[in-house]
């Protein structure tokens, strides 16, 4: 049922990436300004990411032989130095995610080009390491975005949820490999309860949560050749009943034979590694989508409810 199964090392039906996005606290300062420091208890949750939860994601990921990605503004890679640190340490990649989780589609174009090259900076001074991929804050990316992460050598991109298989971006700048996400694999839906930050849902039970987590896995089990990537956060999925719902999914994947799990740029070297082998064909998205359609000004706002 996929148009394009890419053929996976050793034969695994899907290619497995748990993703965290660490935003931590820039969560709370970009929506509130100077009054955020009078937020403490929005602060306190998402410290949680960076204090509590990811010395025990590592501390997973040791013991399972993992090695994933992390996406973090590069503002809370200035404030907190000592998780990245630990993160670079075991050897886990480091992905763009914004300075501080503004949106891109919210810049011009220099703006956001302009707060991309200062974080790339940050991160490649804090880490030793120019960042590959991009995450886009809140999945935000601007209709700028793709050209400009070809500008700057990204290999891959991974903000948008065009398919179940990689596919490429193509700009007048350049091409960046997409590794598609979904809503279906974010912990935000079924976990985040947070007035401070306008977003009032409704707590699931981890066992719920993962339900709906695993049935996209599954399905790309049936259908091999499929990309599966969790977009979770520190700060939500590292809570204690959570986290430990997470392993032992991750030793449920593990157990199938089934899954390769990699870094998203392992994953995206992969696919340009087939594809210029001839074994894999990815659809070529020529960007912008509608450069020339223009909606009757008198019909927008008008689609119905």
């Amino acid at each position: 049922m996929l148009q394009r199964p890419v053929p996976w090392p050793n034969g695994a039906k899907v290619a497995c990436a748990i993703t965290l996005d660490m935003d931590a606290d820039s969560l709370v300062h970009i929506h509130h300004g100077s009054n955020a420091a009078n937020k403490l208890s929005a602060i306190s949750s998402l410290r949680y990411g960076p204090e509590v939860a990811i010395p025990r994601i590592l501390d997973t990921y040791r013991r399972l032989g993992l090695k994933q990605s992390f996406f973090i503004p590069a503002w809370c890679i200035e404030n907190h130095p000592k998780a990245v640190d630990a993160i670079v340490k075991d050897g886990h990649e480091i992905g763009y995610h914004g300075y501080i989780h503004e949106a891109p589609n919210s810049l011009s174009h220099d703006q956001e080009h302009d707060w991309m090259c200062r974080s790339i900076e940050i991160i490649e001074r804090h880490t030793g390491k120019r960042p590959r991929g991009n995450r886009a804050p809140l999945y935000h990316m601007s209709a700028k975005t793709p050209e400009l992460l070809a500008m700057e050598g990204f290999l891959y991109d991974s903000s948008l949820m065009g398919d179940e298989v990689p596919y490429v971006l193509e700009t007048e700048k350049g091409k960046v490999m997409e590794l598609p996400v979904s809503w279906a694999t974010d912990d935000w839906p079924p976990y985040v309860h947070a007035p401070d930050l306008d977003y009032m849902f409704q707590i699931l039970p981890p066992d719920r949560a993962m339900e709906v987590f695993m049935a996209e896995f599954e399905a790309l089990r049936a259908c091999p050749g499929g990309l599966w990537i969790g977009v979770w956060h520190p700060f939500v999925s590292g809570r204690l009943s959570r986290w430990q719902r997470v392993e032992k999914a991750i030793e449920n994947m593990m157990s199938t034979g089934d899954v390769w799990f990699a870094t998203m740029e392992e994953i995206a070297a992969h696919v340009n590694t087939v594809t210029a082998e001839g074994r894999y064909s990815p659809r070529v998205d020529k960007l912008p989508y509608h450069s020339k359609l223009q909606v009757p000004q008198d019909l927008i706002g008008k689609a119905e409810a």
